[in-house]
């Protein structure tokens, strides 16, 4: 377990996650894509996005198409294509990363009915001319430079059509320490204790994310440690005026 508690005054822009890099282990990072699903479960919080934001937008039409940018071991979307079945949806989901390995990892696994993985950028698919009724992320938008992270809400402005849901994590004192306290001793071979702790000094707090959020789009936190980028504000779309 770590010993000292690190400054969290500053998002650490600098540090880097060890599967980030290109000569990350090929054992740990294909061990730390398999348990992906069991943090996702954990902290990301899509089963409640799912009830309170995509649910009832996706039951006025009967389903729709979704887009998940940067899909990592592609967990996300297959829990969303396993609960849009269930709800009796039809989902048609893109799944993309750019990531070759991450790409190999998802597509070797079972097919999912109505989900697709591609290794591709959002620009190419704004250059394909592609559309999408959501476009959503998951823990990405700590990984992007200010210069990356104005390109990928610009490039979800021009894919989706009804809406757009980039999920992260909010960086603070109490999500660092108990993912630190969580996941001691468990998940050894992989990088996700390590990488989990530094994707928290990376990422944003809510007043943070809100300096650099154009106009247009609208911050939704939900405790313990998630923060939303949605767009356009839930106001303006009757299905999910609720929760604005």
């Amino acid at each position: 377990m770590t010993g000292v508690l690190p400054s969290l005054a500053e998002r650490a822009v600098d540090a880097v996650e060890e599967m980030d890099r290109p000569d990350a282990d090929p054992r740990q990072l294909e061990r730390t894509y398999a348990r992906f699903w069991l943090i996702n479960a954990v902290v990301s919080g899509w089963r409640r996005n799912y009830v309170r934001y995509l649910r009832p937008l996706f039951r006025e039409s009967g389903g729709g198409s979704l887009l998940d940018i940067g899909s990592g071991g592609g967990d996300v979307p297959r829990c969303l294509a396993r609960w849009a079945r269930r709800d009796g949806f039809a989902l048609d989901i893109t799944a993309i990363d750019p990531d070759p390995r991450a790409h190999a990892f998802a597509s070797a696994r079972p097919p999912v009915p109505g989900l697709t993985y591609r290794q591709a950028f959002s620009s190419d698919l704004v250059a394909e001319g592609r559309s999408y009724d959501v476009v959503i992320s998951n823990h990405m938008l700590h990984h992007l430079g200010a210069g990356e992270l104005e390109a990928l809400l610009a490039d979800s402005e021009k894919l989706a059509t009804r809406l757009i849901l980039h999920s992260d994590i909010e960086r603070s004192r109490w999500a660092y320490v108990l993912f630190s306290v969580g996941t001691w001793p468990f998940f050894p071979g992989s990088f996700i204790r390590r990488d989990g702790l530094t994707s928290i000094r990376r990422s944003f707090t809510a007043a943070e994310l809100a300096e650099v959020t154009p106009a247009g789009w609208q911050g939704v936190q939900h405790r313990p440690w998630q923060n939303l980028l949605v767009h356009p504000p839930l106001s303006r779309i009757p299905a999910l005026a609720r929760e604005s």
